[in-house]
């Protein structure tokens, strides 16, 4: 039997717009319009629009809730300002990652988490299962928003003519909740692009009117193909590639967002053992003469003998190299280190290089 794939509330729009359509994350989402390099382009020089509906998100709200959200994240919200957003992990207690996704702090007693479409229903079964004993509770909001996602050099610009909306005083990784059309609405300045961007969430029918708005004004909509190729360029993971139930944040080289020195989390034990000891593999990135495309999966050797894979690969929109990120092992995994990436019955010499390939451009 065929998955009934799920709808977002711009499905319409992207048929209209002769949307090239496909299942991602159980919904069916447009994948290109004008073309993934034109798409691409008009984000890393101009504007372009994301629907971002398929997302899911959760509050969490009580008394307990900044005590709950650092026990299942792994970044540290403690003492944040009202508005600050984290970026993070949810991980299992082995240290592989449940989801990574985005904590919105409101207040002290409510948090909005923002996560992956393809793990709505794990996530959302995880997180109720970890709140029993907490006094908060759980909503998943996922069925209630829909969301754009602006993104580009002109985002700040199209945002406040095109929209109305004053975001110039929203600084990167905070966002801010703004009365419009009756009701509330949810504006952060994150990104997923390595360029600045505005993320909106707001009912079906005001997500479809800011649609709309931008559509007249000319503004560039874009699929997920772009997406991908642009988060990959400035290193930035996609659950399923670079993050999963089997990878650790340490071993997809995001220790960073990784507070050992809180008092605890799900996980902590699991990583605190696995930085001490060193991880056994790491995501670098890769860089490939010539013109041979990566792509996931891929096995990368060294002398003839797997060392690693693909994790995700391209011809680089932006640069026009061929270039990959790619899980390796020990000791591999060095800045400058040969390898070569077995393309069917070839291999290309390659070596390893920083993961991100492209200078983000967010606004300071």
């Amino acid at each position: 039997m065929e998955e009934t794939l799920q709808k977002t509330c711009l499905h319409d729009r992207h048929v209209a717009l002769g949307a090239l359509m496909s299942p991602f994350g159980g919904f069916d989402m447009p994948i290109q319009y004008a073309g993934i390099t034109e798409e691409h382009n008009a984000v890393r020089g101009n504007v372009g629009v994301f629907d971002v509906s398929h997302m899911g998100e959760v509050r969490v709200k009580g008394p307990q809730a900044c005590e709950f959200v650092n026990h299942i994240f792994t970044n540290d919200v403690t003492g944040a300002p009202d508005g600050q957003i984290f970026y993070g992990m949810m991980c299992h207690e082995n240290g592989g990652v449940v989801d990574d996704l985005l904590v919105y702090k409101v207040n002290d007693e409510e948090y909005f988490l923002v996560i992956n479409a393809s793990n709505i229903a794990k996530d959302v079964a995880w997180i109720f299962k970890n709140a029993e004993g907490y006094d908060i509770t759980v909503t998943d909001e996922s069925p209630l928003y829909g969301e754009v996602a602006i993104q580009g050099p002109k985002a700040e610009e199209t945002v406040e003519k095109v929209l109305g909306i004053p975001v110039e005083d929203i600084v990167f990784y905070t966002f801010r909740i703004f009365d419009l059309d009756g009701e509330k609405v949810i504006v952060s300045r994150t990104g997923y692009t390595g360029e600045d961007g505005f993320e909106i969430y707001g009912s079906h029918d005001f997500t479809r009117k800011v649609w709309d708005k931008l559509m007249e004004a000319g503004v560039q909509p874009c699929g997920l193909g772009c997406r991908d190729t642009l988060r990959f360029e400035v290193g930035l993971p996609l659950y399923g590639d670079e993050l999963a139930d089997d990878i650790t944040p340490l071993e997809a080289s995001l220790s960073i967002f990784v507070k050992l020195d809180k008092p605890e989390f799900i996980g902590k034990e699991a990583l605190a053992a696995q930085k001490a000891e060193g991880v056994k593999r790491r995501i670098v990135g890769i860089e490939l003469e010539g013109n041979a495309i990566p792509r996931h999966g891929y096995p990368v050797e060294v002398n003839g003998e797997k060392v690693g894979e693909i994790t995700t690969g391209y011809r680089s929109i932006s640069t026009g190299k061929s270039v990959a990120m790619a899980m390796i092992d020990k000791p591999y995994d060095k800045l400058g280190t040969e390898v070569e990436v077995r393309i069917r019955k070839k291999t290309f010499p390659a070596k390893v290089v920083k993961k991100r390939f492209y200078e983000k451009n967010y606004k300071k």
